[in-house]
């Protein structure tokens, strides 16, 4: 066999899988409209069934973020204690954490970043020296950024954490 014959025999094998190619191609067929609205209804029901279900997990999840977002400050806290002898005054708030307040033996900062935000964006609060349930209070007002509230709007705070 030439090397022309085997090229002239490769490019008919080549046509004849082409003309299969496109015979196959016309043969195929798409979904009909009824099929199309049965996938867009069940989707439907499966997200209108599950989606409040995920949700109402977020404000959950929310709670337990600012629990351990105010465990991790409480750690800074008692750290800085250490350090200094007392708890930052409320007036130097929790930036005492990250920005040395001029006092002695301050060896910070005790927070890897600044402070946060709770989950809702809003600072958390901070009283000392004493708080008004421990040596300190600290504590986030929950989504709708007032004192008390249920659900999602309690207040998380430093000093029932441990017993939730």
């Amino acid at each position: 066999m030439t090397t022309r014959q085997a090229v002239t025999g490769t490019l008919r094998w080549s046509r004849m899988q082409g003309r299969r190619g496109l015979r196959a191609c016309r043969d195929q067929r798409g979904f009909t409209l009824i099929e199309l609205l049965v996938v867009i209804i069940v989707l439907g029901l499966l997200v209108g069934l599950v989606g409040p279900r995920l949700f109402g997990r977020v404000g959950q999840s929310k709670q337990a973020a600012a629990r351990a977002q105010i465990e991790l400050l409480g750690a800074g806290l008692d750290q800085y204690r250490l350090d200094v002898g007392s708890y930052p005054d409320g007036n130097v708030g929790l930036d005492a954490l990250q920005r040395n307040p001029n006092v002695n033996n301050w060896n910070g900062p005790y927070l890897k970043k600044s402070v946060p935000k709770d989950p809702w964006g809003n600072p958390y609060r901070y009283r000392c020296c004493p708080g008004q349930f421990g040596e300190y209070d600290l504590w986030s007002e929950g989504a709708d950024g007032a004192p008390g509230g249920d659900g999602e709007n309690a207040d998380v705070t430093s000093w029932d954490s441990a017993a939730k």
